[in-house]
This record gives structure tokens, sequence and C-alpha cells, in this order.
């Protein structure tokens, strides 16, 4: 029996088919329960690339199980914590101190989604297209 997509997934599916509204994938990544795994430390999985720490989250078990498999480590389980996406790019992504962002389903062939530090997704002291040296709030 298949699963059925997250509300999340499907949004994420109808930006990738050139459909949809990129505010209301926002929206849904916002209001999403997602699972992200821990990196075995106490921490959050993440991964740098392009100058961008990327937080890792899935949508549901299967696409975090799917991670597991690619890594390695299917065969054990995989803690993570169920987190809104809304507490992480506000919350967590802030705190890290450094340019980060949302990667979402990263191991789901053509489903992953990238929320970048931008204006619009963090806060904006948060963002890296603010100039926030100008207006005097500084990183």
């Amino acid at each position: 029996m298949e699963q059925a997509r997250t509300a999340l997934a499907e949004r994420i599916a109808e930006h990738r088919a050139g459909a949809g509204n990129p505010r209301a994938l926002v929206g849904e990544m916002r209001r999403s329960v997602l699972l992200v795994p821990s990196d075995g430390g106490g921490g959050l999985w993440s991964a740098h690339s392009g100058g961008v720490r990327w937080i890792c989250a899935f949508t549901d078990e299967e696409a975090l199980a799917r991670f597991a498999r690619e890594r390695g480590a299917g065969d054990r389980p995989l803690e993570y914590a169920a987190l809104l996406g809304a507490r992480i790019v506000d919350e967590i992504v802030p705190g890290l101190g450094e340019p980060a962002g949302l990667a979402v389903d990263i191991a789901t062939q053509d489903g992953s989604m990238f929320f970048p530090p931008v204006t619009g997704i963090v806060p904006d002291a948060a963002a890296v297209d603010t100039n926030a040296e100008e207006d005097g709030r500084g990183r």
C-alpha cells in the first residue's frame, strides 16, 4: 500500500512541475511537522553546500528511511526530532550564526526542495539577501 503524500510533499511536487504558488509552498513548509534526524551528537543533521549550512528535514518516515538507507544506516533506528517548519526557520536557523537554510526530502529523487536563507523564508536578521550592516542590525 502506497503512503499518501503529506500536504508539503504535494506542494513541492506542484512547484517542481512548474505549477503552484511559491508563497503557498513556504506557508505549507511553515505549518508542516518535519522529521529532522539527529547528527549523533545531540544536534540536528545538516550539510554544508555553496556557503550555506542546510538543515536536512523530511516530510514523512518513508522519506527519512530513504535518507537513512542512502547513508548506510537503513538497518538501525535513526533518531529524529519532529519540528514545525516555522520553528526550524524562525528559531533554529538564526541561532546557527552562519547562513543556513532548510533542505526537505533530499533523498527523494526529483522531490527535494531547498528553502534558502532569504527574506520571506528566514527572519530578516538571518537572511543573506538583506544588508544588515546598513540598517544597523548587524549579524
